[in-house]
């Protein structure tokens, strides 16, 4: 019988294959990689992962997110960049996708998840007092993952606050 340590470790490797192998984009963040803001990795106990992310940093952009959207690429989501942080709160009025919202402080760790926010409701979503951004990816795939709060985060945006995953 393996242990728990190897048991992750399998799982994380595994859950790589299948998302690599489906053509889901990469799952696993080279050590050197370099930071582009179309880009967030993030990391923890549970593995790495990386998204291609639009990136919504002025607030026309994060009022629109991703309204009236039909499907979003499983590699795929949204980055919202406040200039600096602050309280958030998001809701899914005309969102037609289920989303996992990952709310990340300015030193780039995940404070909350909110899992599989319902499709056009709209009951507000609180992320937090102090929030500098927010990724929005398919519902259930943070779960799936196993991204956890707690996570880090790189992403430029977090630079100049200083980022315990600095790029």
């Amino acid at each position: 019988m393996g242990t728990r340590t190897e048991f992750r470790w399998f799982r994380r490797q595994l859950i790589g294959l299948i998302v690599a192998g489906l053509g889901l984009g990469p799952v696993s963040v080279l050590a050197n990689s370099v930071c582009d803001e179309n880009i967030v990795y993030l990391k923890g106990s549970w593995g790495t992962a990386q998204f291609n992310v639009e990136l919504a940093d002025d607030p026309e952009e994060q009022a629109r997110g991703l309204m009236h959207r039909e499907s979003l690429p499983l590699s795929a989501g949204m980055y919202f960049v406040n200039e600096r942080p602050r309280r958030t709160s998001f809701w899914m009025r005309n969102t037609l996708i289920p989303l996992d919202m990952l709310f990340i402080d300015a030193s780039g760790v995940v404070q909350r998840i909110h899992h599989n926010a319902i499709p056009l409701d709209e009951t507000p979503i609180p992320g937090g007092r102090s929030v500098l951004t927010v990724l929005e990816i398919n519902g259930g795939l943070a779960a799936r993952l196993g991204i956890t709060e707690g996570s880090f985060v790189r992403h430029p945006a977090h630079a100049e606050w200083s980022p315990v995953w600095p790029c």
